[in-house]
């Protein structure tokens, strides 16, 4: 995985944001609205850690994991320890999780901030392969991306391609905005196609009436 430049400048940056109070959670409510009640969930390139607590909050067991030690440091400093593992997207095996004292089955697993343009495209490819060994039968993958970079919807759907994984959902953003070719961010589902049955949008386990 190629390393970004100042991770602990990063680091620092994203702690006094969360220190503010400044929302990072979009993602754990699009994530929260998809899936059962305690799923079981792994946050790939997880940073200091905001998605894994706010999972955690809302019942779910997350954990997050990352190869940076800086970020990793942070996380540890701000939620418990416990939930977190140093461990790079293209190093994750079930020798791997369980030698860490992980699930190695996950109902959703999340690539959320570009994780995939840190991975050359042939791990990313290799990467998305075993992503999908390690998801449960009904389980999802998400991936959170800006649409330009490596690793974004065309190099994700090539990727899949011969996997047991297909596209459900792709949208703008993580509030289910339309998605097209113009779309600087986008947000992508990933499912088996024979194992799970997907609305036209994501599951919602709260109807509002007017």
């Amino acid at each position: 995985m190629t390393q970004v430049p100042d991770l602990n400048a990063y680091a620092s940056k994203m702690r006094a944001l969360t220190e503010e109070g400044i929302d990072f959670e979009v993602d754990v409510r699009f994530l929260d609205m998809l899936i059962s009640r305690s799923a079981t969930v792994l946050d790939v390139g997880c940073g200091i850690g905001n998605a894994v607590n706010g999972l955690r909050t809302r019942g779910h067991q997350a954990f997050g994991i990352d190869p940076t030690v800086a970020v990793l440091r942070t996380a540890h400093e701000l939620y418990e320890p416990s939930w977190f593992r140093r461990l790079g997207a293209a190093e994750i095996t079930f020798g791997r999780l369980a030698g860490l004292g992980l699930p190695t089955t996950y109902d959703a697993i999340l690539l959320a901030g570009n994780v995939p343009a840190f991975l050359s495209e042939t791990d990313f490819a290799a990467s998305m392969a075993q992503l999908e060994n390690h998801l449960s039968d009904n389980g999802v993958l998400i991936i959170g991306t800006t649409t330009g970079m490596r690793g974004g919807p065309t190099d994700q759907d090539l990727a899949v391609h011969g996997t047991g994984l297909i596209l459900t959902h792709r949208y703008s953003d993580w509030h289910l905005g339309s998605f097209d070719e113009e779309s600087p961010w986008s947000v992508s589902i990933f499912g088996r196609s024979s194992n799970r049955q997907f609305s036209e949008t994501p599951d919602g386990k709260f109807i509002l009436r007017g």
